[in-house]
């Protein structure tokens, strides 16, 4: 075997990144993909298996991908760490480094689901983590595991939130073990499910984080303008009632669905489009919530494209930021795939990768170029690049 260098890192690069579903039978081939991305300035992705195909186009992109042990897989990787560790031998260590592999989500929203599963996903992580340790890659890719509200008794005001007794048995040991390796809570958020469910009771402006009625939390005295904020915010409330005062929440999963049925009157373009345009110029602030002020907000956007075979209600199957056609499903500032492969027919694709996505034709990628290549510049807030040219989180990114 090779000798391979890994370097310590985070599994999440600046504020913003996606969730790459894959359920549809027409969307963009994964090489494809890694070029919308990369138009787009998308560097974190989240994927909900282990698909070798996308692993290996991914390969030697730049782009920083958490990879995920669908609940069917559970109960096995819980079961041997045997088979844990032939798990990550296969599809993790072999693509590493070339393919920047930095988390594994064991699981999604195991806890508050399925009370099959939920006596197996603490030693499921245990056992990943334990074989990420005996191959050296504990410390270059990330263990953990989504939870949508549903493990939460309650959630507003957010200083009232608590986790549910019937989820503690699991939930404490796994935050215990979480804790001990510096992983997140990664929660799954929707403001437009919590409308959808308690229209009468939920201003529209409030979950599309336009001007609404502030609303207070008269235990905390904190001051919530979008309900998004203050979903994470209950999340931590419920995290510091078990204990867990320093542990960091993610959001992996948030978006706006763009068709829904009958029942689902708030599913409209114009809102998705309102949700995530609003959702990108929060993350380009740079700061926590209310109750977190510190602690800069990072989020994954549900999803890449619309997809046609995903089961249940229409919304669940228009969630995408692009069509299936790699069109884009609304005009949040990304590029489609027509627009960039108009672009790739002046100039070889084949030939920027060749020269590392961080060598000076990145520069050509970026639709506002205020720098030059190689100078040092900054992160956007934004889309996470050096090379779009924004210098500061009150300055428009020019993705």
């Amino acid at each position: 075997m090779s000798c391979r260098t890994f370097v310590t890192v985070q599994a999440f690069v600046g504020t913003y990144g996606v969730n790459y579903g894959r359920l549809a039978d027409n969307i963009p081939s994964p090489d494809e993909v890694v070029k919308l991305l990369r138009a787009s300035k998308i560097r974190n992705v989240r994927i909900f298996d282990f698909d070798h195909t996308v692993l290996q186009a991914f390969s030697g992109t730049g782009l920083e991908i958490v990879v995920g042990i669908p609940n069917g897989n559970v109960k096995d990787m819980g079961a041997s760490q045997d088979q844990a560790l032939t798990w990550v031998k296969e599809n993790v260590q072999s693509f590493l480094p070339e393919t920047r592999i930095r988390g594994i989500a064991v699981g999604n929203e195991v806890l508050g689901g399925s009370d099959e599963l939920s006596g197996y996903l603490l030693n499921a992580s245990i056992n990943i983590h334990g074989a990420l340790k005996k191959l050296g890659l504990a410390n270059t890719v990330q263990v953990s595991t989504a939870h949508s509200q549903a493990v939460f008794a309650n959630s507003y005001p957010p200083s009232s939130c608590i986790f549910k007794e019937s989820v503690v048995q699991y939930m404490k040991p796994l935050l215990d073990f979480f804790q001990q390796i510096n992983s997140p809570f990664c929660l799954n958020a929707y403001p437009f499910l919590a409308y959808t469910y308690d229209p009468d009771h939920i201003n529209v402006n409030y979950a599309l984080f336009e001007k609404s009625p502030v609303l207070v939390d008269n235990k905390t005295h904190l001051h919530y303008d979008n309900m998004l904020d203050a979903q994470i915010d209950a999340a931590y409330a419920a995290l510091e009632d078990a204990g867990y005062k320093k542990m960091e929440v993610i959001v992996t999963e948030t978006g706006w669905a763009s068709r829904g049925d009958a029942s689902e009157p708030a599913a409209t373009i114009s809102n998705a489009r309102t949700y995530n345009y609003n959702l990108r110029k929060r993350l380009a602030l740079r700061k926590g919530t209310p109750f977190r002020p510190k602690s800069m907000l990072k989020v994954y956007v549900f999803a890449m494209f619309n997809e046609d075979s995903k089961p249940g209600p229409t919304s669940e199957r228009n969630f995408g930021l692009f069509k299936a056609d790699g069109s884009i499903a609304y005009d949040v500032g990304f590029h489609g795939l027509k627009s960039v492969a108009s672009y790739s027919s002046r100039l070889s694709f084949k030939v920027i990768r060749s020269q590392g996505f961080f060598g000076s034709y990145l520069t050509l990628f970026c639709s506002v170029m205020k720098t030059v290549a190689h100078e040092a510049v900054e992160l956007c807030p934004i889309c996470n690049w050096s090379s779009c040219g924004v210098k500061s989180p009150t300055t428009s990114c020019s993705s």
